[in-house]
């Protein structure tokens, strides 16, 4: 996405910033938490709620969001694909190439903060980016929600569910409400930490040891109940990059070609890799770590050559894809 950086100010001018609470009461059958997840913050003024779920997710699924009606969230967050899109960079209204691969939805609650430098704080802000961004849908939020409000439909379910008509507040709460519920955490990794031994073939039970040993270190960024530490690292992919990462955000000449470390949950259905989707397989990502990728002045000193013979790259390989949720992919309340 290329946005310029005073556009996170317009962000935060068109939303606002959400104080947020942490619920223990949710109002909507559509909400399941994993065993062993903690309740996400929900954002006072957006309560999960069937009617808002609902809403959001027809919103989602909708290309009426985009400037000539194209283009919606999900066609560059695919469920089969773990809410990605299968492709190095998404498309978007009359083709228009972004520069960025598209991240996962699954367990964006979680995150505490979106995009890849990190610049939006929350999901009701970062539904503003799509929708602004030259190469996404590039509309303009206000004359969406005035074509919304028209639409008797639209309006209707907005009274349920926020008590008031559509408006730039409706669609931005409504579509992160949606995304809001995208949690994934019951994968057969999952399964064998609860205790079933045979949820992981012996092959991932060997990766799993490699995966959280000292040698390779993988759980030094990709640790923690979402496999990542959130952090902004640079992992050796280029000696030179012409994505400066998380330096167009704070322009601090420190944070040139870092990006937020992702998540490894559901790995195996998000190829391509990387910010820029340069890496096809998952076994090419194997190879990049063993090989210690490039050298760069911002290259975390946790990547050197891990030289894994090819068993173990077999095995490693067999664990991540362990991380996969089929029941997340294949939830028939996430489908349009």
């Amino acid at each position: 996405m290329k946005l310029k950086r005073s556009f996170y100010v317009s962000l935060l001018i068109s939303v606002g910033l959400v104080v947020s609470c942490q619920k223990e009461t949710i109002k909507d059958h559509y909400f399941k938490l994993p065993p062993g997840f903690n309740m996400p913050f929900i954002p006072q003024d957006n309560e999960l709620t069937d009617e808002r779920f609902l809403l959001g997710k027809k919103l989602f699924y909708d290309p009426v969001l985009s400037r000539d009606s194209t283009v919606s969230c999900a066609s560059c967050h695919k469920i089969d694909l773990s809410f990605t899109d299968g492709i190095a960079v998404s498309l978007g209204i009359e083709n228009r190439p972004g520069t960025r691969n598209a991240s996962s939805l699954a367990n964006v609650a979680y995150e505490p903060y979106l995009l890849r430098e990190g610049g939006v704080p929350t999901l009701e802000m970062q539904v503003l980016v799509p929708v602004q961004e030259h190469a996404e849908f590039d509309y303009d939020m206000v004359l969406l929600a005035e074509k919304l409000r028209k639409d008797v439909n639209y309006n209707s379910l907005s009274k349920n569910a926020y008590g008031r008509e559509m408006d730039p507040f409706v669609i931005t709460r409504a579509i992160a409400n949606f995304e809001r519920h995208l949690i994934s955490g019951e994968s057969a990794y999952d399964k064998f930490q609860s205790g079933q031994a045979k949820a992981l073939s012996p092959s991932a039970q060997k990766g799993r040891e490699l995966f959280f040993s000292e040698r390779l270190n993988c759980s030094q960024c990709h640790g923690g109940q979402f496999f990542t530490n959130h952090a902004f690292e640079n992992n050796g992919l280029y000696p030179d990059y012409l994505d400066m990462g998380r330096k167009r955000l704070t322009g601090k000449a420190e944070d040139d070609a870092l990006y937020k470390v992702p998540s490894l949950r559901n790995i195996g259905l998000t190829a391509p890799y990387m910010h820029d989707g340069s890496l096809p397989d998952l076994m090419t990502v194997i190879n990049h770590y063993s090989s210690g990728g490039y050298d760069h002045p911002h290259k975390s000193n946790l990547i050197k050559p891990l030289n894994l013979s090819e068993t173990e790259k077999s095995e490693l390989f067999d664990f991540l894809n362990s991380l996969t949720d089929y029941n997340f992919v294949s939830n028939q309340n996430f489908k349009r």
